[in-house]
């Protein structure tokens, strides 16, 4: 009898991803258009998959592209999609354009990050978040969340910390729901040290918390879009985001094109 001990690799994954995506062994196979007695055999290890099936099975449990070459190594294929360094010359066009984006985006903040929150571009306005913070948290590579959240960084300035801190991480949160990572994990765990109790009431909405940052010309009211490369083909592009501020009322868009005008 095969037990778990016995299996795979590839057999092992399946089933934690499975379990991640809470997924019956029925709604799996339905999805990746096979059989549950085959998927059965797979997670068992008494079946050895196909590269085609694999693909399929990373595509029916939305798998990431860093997930979905992990899952055909464990299978024994080779990755399927590229990892290249942001700076690599194959995405100088990708860089140039985003850039671009950036400066268009004026006279508002608007900073590219990766899945960790290091920071990897930014634009003129990002200099708001970083006046009267700590040196040590400025220096390459800066990582933007523990800028924000740090007592000795943006923090300080915030003036709904507890509420729009947990904004952050409970963001963090969801996406380590949605693909487990251990340093992820860390990451949240860190930032959450920094955050003063709160009492967030009934009317508390989470994922619609704007920044209230203090500032010597008055106090600024920012929300946040986030846009991701959903269709991109390389790792790294694909777990880039891009996260643009904007202001929540007419006081603080004023206060920022006077300040950009300066």
């Amino acid at each position: 009898m095969t037990t778990v001990a016995e299996t795979g690799p590839f057999a092992r994954e399946l089933r934690r991803w499975r379990g991640v995506r809470r997924l019956s062994q029925l709604d799996l196979s339905i999805r990746a258009g096979t059989t549950q007695r085959y998927l059965s055999f797979l997670e068992q290890g008494r079946s050895q998959p196909g590269r085609a099936i694999v693909v399929r099975l990373a595509e029916s449990l939305r798998l990431s592209l860093r997930e979905r070459n992990a899952l055909l190594m464990s299978a024994g294929y080779a990755p399927a999609f590229t990892e290249s360094d942001f700076g690599a010359p194959s995405l100088a066009p990708v860089r140039e354009a985003l850039r671009t984006v950036l400066a268009g985006h004026l006279p508002y903040p608007a900073i590219i990050v990766d899945r960790y929150g290091t920071l990897l571009e930014a634009n003129a306005g990002f200099a708001l978040f970083t006046e009267d913070c700590a040196p040590e948290l400025l220096r390459p590579p800066i990582n933007v969340r523990r800028l924000a959240l740090h007592p000795d960084g943006l923090a300080k300035r915030v003036r709904n910390l507890p509420e729009w801190g947990r904004h952050v991480t409970e963001a963090l949160r969801h996406r380590a729901r949605v693909s487990p990572d251990p340093e992820l994990d860390a990451m949240i765990e860190e930032l959450e040290s920094y955050l003063p109790p709160a009492e967030l009431g009934p009317g508390y909405l989470g994922f619609a918390v704007p920044l209230r940052l203090r500032t010597g010309g008055g106090e600024l009211r920012l929300i946040t879009t986030l846009t991701s490369f959903a269709t991109a083909t390389d790792v790294a592009l694909a777990e880039l985001h891009l996260e643009a501020f904007l202001p929540a009322d007419e006081a603080t868009a004023t206060r920022l094109r006077d300040r950009f005008q300066a």
